[in-house]
């Protein structure tokens, strides 16, 4: 009769960024923000690092993905993707995540901006030192 809807989720986040992940069973199609994933990402390296988490294990022609992101920059917005890709894929199958973790993708990055100081023009950098 009705077949079950199978979907899994991952969130992602990286500096400022936020990826919402929805994993479905497909033929590979990439949708972010409700466009293609070529439209959204102009840096090859960008989809490069973003799909990385599929290429490892062997889903990319068997799942689609839905995404939607906010806030940050587009590098932020790629890795908040991986990373939610990356959870997605391991509430999908458990067996993936040693092989994922060993890459480094289920890892959150926290680096983030530092922020500036005040008498100073940035965070680490200093106004010219005058002796007289």
């Amino acid at each position: 009769m009705s077949k079950k809807f199978e979907q899994w989720y991952g969130t992602g986040r990286r500096k400022e960024a936020t990826a919402r992940v929805f994993l479905r069973p497909g033929k590979g199609r990439f949708i972010v923000n409700k466009t293609p994933l070529s439209d959204y990402f102009d840096r090859e390296s960008l989809v490069m690092m973003l799909t990385a988490p599929l290429i490892l294990t062997e889903s990319m022609d068997s799942v689609d993905l839905y995404i939607t992101v906010k806030g940050g920059g587009k590098s932020g917005q790629a890795g908040a993707i991986r990373l939610g890709i990356s959870r997605a894929l391991v509430e999908r199958d458990a067996a993936t995540r040693p092989l994922l973790k060993k890459e480094g993708f289920m890892t959150r990055d926290a680096r983030a901006v530092e922020r500036k100081k005040y008498g100073q023009p940035g965070a680490r950098k200093r106004f010219q030192f005058s002796k007289r």
